[in-house]
């Protein structure tokens, strides 16, 4: 098993944990602490998630579904880039499916999935508030419309460029 609890993070966790708890045996502090771990991790680890289970003394089980039921909790590492198409009625519409379908192509990933890299995740929203310049993608915040296939891949083009500049 790869060794992911990182000393430093996990004293940090473990700090965090016991500012937070006022009583050794409640779980109401849970969700700050699944937080806490991704925020520090990028995702939930099981190995971090069987020591938090062993230090707030609560079933493993009960930690997993609490991270299931909110969609905020990543399960798996994620990408440095986090890519969001907007499948909303205008986005879909003016195109969003085949905006879709070209980044599934070019990044060689289904929605949910990271890349090999770990440069791209590619995930699926409900609408990013920008119908008037459907249909959009939103990359770590930062919101792309007016879209068609070319546009797509140049703007993918740009932050694997960006992240190559960064390794040299």
């Amino acid at each position: 098993m790869t060794q992911i609890v990182n000393e430093d993070k996990k004293n940090e966790l473990y700090a965090f944990m016991d500012e937070v708890s006022q009583e050794r045996r409640s779980n109401s502090y849970l969700i700050a602490v699944l937080h806490k771990v991704q925020q520090l991790y990028g995702y939930l680890p099981q190995e971090v998630m069987d020591q938090v289970a062993e230090k707030m003394e609560i079933p493993t089980s009960h930690i997993w579904g609490v991270a299931t039921f909110y969609h905020y909790f990543n399960l798996k590492p994620i990408g440095k880039n986090i890519v969001s198409v907007c499948m909303g009625t205008a986005c879909y519409v003016k195109g969003a499916d085949k905006m879709l379908l070209t980044l599934k192509k070019e990044l060689g990933i289904e929605i949910g999935e990271t890349t090999e890299d770990k440069l791209f995740t590619l995930q699926e929203a409900r609408c990013l508030g920008a119908c008037g310049i459907a249909p959009v993608m939103m990359i770590n915040g930062k919101i792309y419309g007016e879209l068609d296939s070319k546009k797509t891949v140049d703007i993918i083009n740009q932050y694997r460029k960006a992240a190559q500049t960064d390794i040299e």
